[in-house]
């Protein structure tokens, strides 16, 4: 007796409710008022009146098609967000820019990144993921990540 492949829309429901817990955790976890992470932002950003920053940045990763996803929320919508993964010592591993978009189940602009980042790693975080919300001059949270490491 053989079984059958499970359908796509299965795998999209999964997705999408993982992503929207992983979301509400983050959002949890992060409180309204925290302070940016790092004082520096990227070259060419402008920082903006405090009044105008989104509420709780936050960030959550999960693995994707093999790799390290980050992903976040309560960004600028439509606005260009900066997420790095950085090793502890702060050298870059990962890093681009993206566009907040909406998303049904997570507040604000929702942003994503994958990485090449292999993933799932071995237990114990050797990095973490920030992002930078260009509009606002806001960083988030940093989220301690696993990066993973070949040993040859």
């Amino acid at each position: 007796m053989g079984t059958h492949p499970r359908g796509t829309s299965h795998w999209a429901r999964r997705f999408a409710l993982s992503a929207t817990a992983l979301a509400a955790v983050g959002l949890a976890a992060s409180p309204a008022g925290a302070a940016p992470a790092s004082p520096a932002s990227p070259a060419g950003s402008t920082q903006m009146s405090p009044d105008k920053a989104p509420q709780g940045l936050y960030l959550f990763q999960y693995t994707y098609r093999g790799h390290l996803k980050i992903g976040g929320g309560n960004f600028t919508l439509g606005g260009k967000v900066y997420i790095a993964v950085k090793y502890n010592s702060g050298q870059i591993r990962y890093n681009g820019n993206v566009i907040a978009k909406t998303n049904p189940g997570v507040p604000g602009g929702a942003a994503y990144l994958e990485t090449n980042i292999s993933a799932p790693c071995a237990p114990g975080n050797n990095g973490y993921a920030q992002a930078y919300d260009y509009t606002t001059g806001t960083w988030s949270p940093r989220l301690p990540v696993a990066i993973c490491v070949r040993f040859d």
